[in-house]
C-alpha cells in the first residue's frame, strides 16, 4: 500500500541499499519509492490461509512460495515490489540468495480499498511485463470474491472471478481449494 512518494530520481542500487537497513518496507516504480503501511487483519488471515495451504501443495515440488516480505524485480517495467504471495519454480530463484526474484510464475495480492484501483491497472501492467508470470490473482477481503488472471497460449490475459461456494483453481502450479478455506476464519466473512 502506498502512503507516500519521493518527489526525486533514486536509483535502483540505491533504494535496495536503503531497503536493506530500512525499518519499513518501500516499493520502487520508475526512480520514486512508496513506503507501505502494515495489513490489517483480515489480510493477513487470508494471506496465512493461502501460504499454509499452498506451502503443503508445494513441499514436493522444485516450487518456493515467498510471502509478504521478498520483492520481485520487474527488470523492464524498472519496479520492485512486495507482492503478498509469490510462487516461482524457476531454478535461478530457488537457489539464489538475493532479496528479491525475478521469475514467479503466480503472484497473488489481497486487495485493500486504499491499493485495489493500483494493483488492478498499473501494478498489473508492471507485472505484465514478467515472461515468466502465468497468473495473477486479486482477492477482495471483505467479501468473498476471488478474480484470476490467466495468460493464454495467445498471449492474452484471461479473467475468471469465484465466489462463494466456488473451487479456486491456480492452474500455474496445478493447486486447487474450496474457496471457504481462502476465507477461513476472516471476521466479518459469514461461509
Amino acid at each position: 500500500m502506498f502512503v507516500s512518494k519521493n518527489n526525486f530520481y533514486i536509483s535502483p542500487e540505491d533504494y535496495l541499499e536503503g531497503e536493506r537497513v530500512s525499518p519499513i518496507k518501500h516499493e520502487y516504480r520508475r526512480g520514486h519509492v512508496y513506503a507501505m503501511t502494515g495489513a490489517k487483519k483480515p489480510h493477513i488471515i487470508i494471506t496465512s490461509n493461502l501460504v499454509r495451504r499452498l506451502g503443503n501443495h508445494l513441499d514436493d515440488t522444485g516450487c518456493i512460495i515467498l510471502p509478504l516480505d521478498v520483492k520481485v524485480r520487474l527488470e523492464a517495467a524498472n519496479c520492485y515490489y512486495y507482492p503478498d504471495v509469490a510462487v516461482t519454480c524457476d531454478e535461478r530463484d530457488v537457489t539464489s540468495t538475493e532479496d528479491f526474484i525475478l521469475y514467479p510464475s503466480l503472484i497473488i495480492e489481497v486487495l485493500s480499498p486504499s491499493t485495489a484501483a493500483f494493483e488492478r491497472g498499473d501494478k498489473f501492467a508492471d507485472y505484465q511485463t514478467l515472461s515468466s508470470l502465468q497468473e495473477y490473482v486479486l482477492i477482495t477481503q471483505s467479501e468473498i470474491k476471488i478474480e484470476c488472471f490467466r495468460l493464454n497460449a495467445e498471449g492474452n490475459w484471461l479473467s475468471q472471478t469465484y465466489r462463494e461456494g466456488d473451487e479456486l483453481e491456480l492452474m500455474s502450479i496445478n493447486f486447487r481449494c474450496a474457496i471457504a478455506q481462502v476465507y477461513q476464519k476472516v471476521p466479518g466473512i459469514i461461509l
